[in-house]
């Protein structure tokens, strides 16, 4: 995303959503802002407390659901920083609704999604520069899947995704009161992917108004 978008941070209340990991969270700290890290994994959280220790910055580290913030108070953020991970709720305007009501009027909502279109197509053939189209929209896991490869997952503890559709990725920012600003987009960094679709990945810059 542009640098722009979070230009003036220093000072400001941050909420690095579903941002563990010792990344995202880490670069808003340095640039001086007064970071908030919230993500299910204990792992990714163990991972900025990892580096906040070794690089002396303050992190303040939360466990929870996103789509679920009523440990934290209406208006709390200045800014909400949530990277792509929508994709992995089912229900993401209610991690919407949340964002919108614990930000601060005026306040900017940074959040990724990934092109739902992604979601159709064979990934491992798509690994191997070969696009097939193998599943309907809007995806899902639970559903999509075989259930022999679902439940190889589920043994792995591995991740589950959705697609969602756009009305709800995009719909779902301004029906709950955001004013969308501004885009940026992405490629997959997959050849052969990125060569049938450029917007691969969709960065979204929402103002509460």
């Amino acid at each position: 995303m542009p640098s722009s978008w979070v230009a003036g941070i220093q000072g400001k209340r941050v909420l690095a959503l579903a941002s563990g990991g010792g990344q995202q969270a880490v670069l808003l700290s340095l640039a001086g802002a007064e970071v908030t890290v919230f993500d299910i994994s204990r792992k990714q959280l163990a991972q900025d407390a990892s580096f906040a220790e070794k690089l002396g910055l303050s992190l303040t580290l939360v466990r929870g659901d996103m789509r679920d913030l009523s440990c934290f108070e209406d208006a709390a953020f200045d800014m909400i920083f949530n990277p792509t991970s929508s994709c992995f709720i089912d229900d993401v305007k209610a991690m919407y609704r949340h964002c919108y009501r614990i930000l601060k009027k005026g306040g900017s909502f940074l959040t990724s999604i990934t092109n739902p279109v992604l979601y159709m197509f064979d990934e491992k053939r798509a690994m191997k520069n070969k696009l097939r189209v193998k599943y309907t929209l809007p995806y899902s896991d639970l559903t999509s899947l075989g259930s022999k490869e679902l439940q190889k997952r589920m043994k792995q503890h591995d991740t589950v995704e959705f697609s969602h559709t756009l009305e709800d990725l995009l719909g779902g920012v301004t029906d709950c009161g955001f004013c969308i600003t501004d885009l940026y987009t992405d490629t997959a960094g997959c050849m052969m992917m990125d060569s049938f679709i450029h917007d691969c990945y969709i960065a979204i810059r929402a103002r509460k108004t």
